[in-house]
């Protein structure tokens, strides 16, 4: 332990120094940095560095996003991103989280928690209900959730709700734990000049502002009024120099305009460096299923996502369809949520659970029976563009709701093991069609991803 401690000083210290390349703004400092992190990086990951380390050019978007970092960012956003989130997180407790796995459990990446479900609207199709403060995840038990964590090694927590900058305590939070990096879901609505300031002057808390398009889109989903809001509260960040993200819900009625060059142009030119893509997933607050994309729509959204990837310098996560990077279905593998109740659940989307933080240690709730089976069973099938338990294997999270205790954990949720069940059951086999060559012509690509998630079931 004493050695490993003083190795890890080392490493840090080491990597802290090279802080001046990482703060160059030239190719080669870039690829210095990158062959760095791939000489540090464990055996499976070393690949990854070295695919990103070969493709970088002048002309490359990757290169350009790199850029736009270092000059659109405040140098304590600067700073905390490569310290707390590259250096902490990716390369030191790396190591870390692998002991962990030969001691029984799955240590995630990164640890989603939902201090309130309180919000200031009422979006279509949003899980987010009427709440009040009497619902909201105690203090304590946040910052316990969060050291606990630290010690099992994960140093990235994302912030849901509802709306998190409801909660100002949350900066009391954030600056406690100044050693980590945070990513937090905002409708945008409260990032006053005041808000803006303190996330500023904290450097490790990121903005991912939920969007639906245009004007139309936004505030036909959102509320009048709302996509107005959202692009003055992304001019205020932009000039403070603070890095964010934009979220989207994929749905049938906008995903041609979400995927197109002049929405993806304006959130380049509003400052935006990364861009999530969820699907619409039927839950929630009176779910309807027309606005699920249809099968066909998600493959044309992993052309885009393609697209987009190799001809911007904007990074976006498509959660399905980048599956087979990470090996399937990363619930209670990469990633939990922990509901405003203190109910621990395996995804942001899966509304059950079986143990509650509040009366179990965090290291135990990630070996609780319910999470083993979710990882002894990934992936759910081969094909790794198929990998959700809830759309694309309904029978698989059915089962886990009948022969596991497990509760549910919001009103309805039940709902699409019933009433939704059997167009789940037809959805889920028009994927399949519409997967099937894709992933015969592609699986090749995913040798080590697949290795990689069958080694991590524990």
């Amino acid at each position: 332990m004493i050695l490993s401690n003083i190795k890890e000083y080392f490493i840090k210290k080491f990597l802290l120094l090279s802080l001046r390349f990482i703060t160059s703004r030239s190719l080669k400092g870039l690829k210095m940095i990158v062959t760095l992190f791939e000489l540090l990086a464990s055996k499976e990951d070393k690949n990854f560095y070295r695919g990103i380390r070969d493709n970088l050019r002048v002309e490359s978007p990757l290169f350009k996003l790199y850029r736009r970092i270092l000059i659109e960012s405040n140098p304590n956003f600067r700073k905390k991103l490569f310290t707390n989130f590259f250096i902490q997180g990716v390369i030191l407790n790396q190591n870390k989280r692998a002991k962990e796995d030969k001691i029984g459990y799955k240590v995630p990446f990164t640890i989603l928690i939902s201090p309130t479900m309180r919000c200031n609207l009422s979006c279509t199709g949003c899980y987010a209900s009427s709440y009040s403060k009497k619902d909201d995840l105690e203090f304590e038990l946040i910052d316990r959730i969060i050291q606990e964590g630290k010690e099992i090694g994960v140093v990235f927590f994302t912030i849901l709700g509802g709306e998190p900058f409801i909660r100002d305590d949350m900066f009391l939070i954030y600056e406690k734990h100044s050693d980590v990096f945070f990513h937090v879901y905002t409708n945008g609505t409260l990032l006053n000049e005041k808000t803006v300031e303190k996330i500023a002057s904290l450097g490790n808390v990121m903005p991912e502002i939920s969007i639906e398009g245009f004007e139309y889109e936004t505030d036909n989903r959102r509320g009048k009024g709302l996509y107005q809001k959202v692009l003055k509260a992304m001019d205020l960040l932009k000039e403070n120099k603070i890095p964010f993200g934009y979220s989207v819900t994929v749905t049938k009625n906008n995903l041609n305009t979400i995927t197109s060059d002049e929405f993806t142009d304006m959130m380049i030119e509003k400052g935006a460096i990364i861009g999530w893509y969820f699907l619409y997933m039927p839950i929630g607050k009176n779910p309807d299923m027309s606005l699920m994309p249809t099968p066909e729509q998600r493959l044309y959204l992993k052309e885009r996502r393609s697209y987009i990837r190799e001809n911007k310098p904007l990074f976006i996560i498509d959660f399905w369809n980048d599956a087979p990077y990470v090996g399937g279905c990363i619930a209670a593998r990469e990633y939990i949520h922990i509901y405003h109740k203190g109910d621990v659940e395996p995804c942001i989307f899966t509304h059950f659970a079986q143990v509650n933080i509040k009366n179990i240690s965090l290291r135990d709730a990630l070996n609780c029976q319910f999470f083993k089976e979710i990882r002894k069973k990934q992936p759910y099938s081969e094909n790794l563009y198929l990998p959700c338990m809830l759309i694309d294997h309904p029978e698989v999270s059915r089962w886990m709701y009948e022969n596991l205790n497990v509760y549910s954990t919001h009103p309805g949720a039940e709902c699409m093991f019933t009433s939704l069940a059997d167009n789940l059951d037809d959805y889920s086999k028009k994927v399949e069609e519409i997967y099937s060559d894709v992933w015969e012509k592609e699986k090749q690509n995913f040798k080590s991803q697949i290795a990689q998630a069958e080694k991590a079931k524990v």
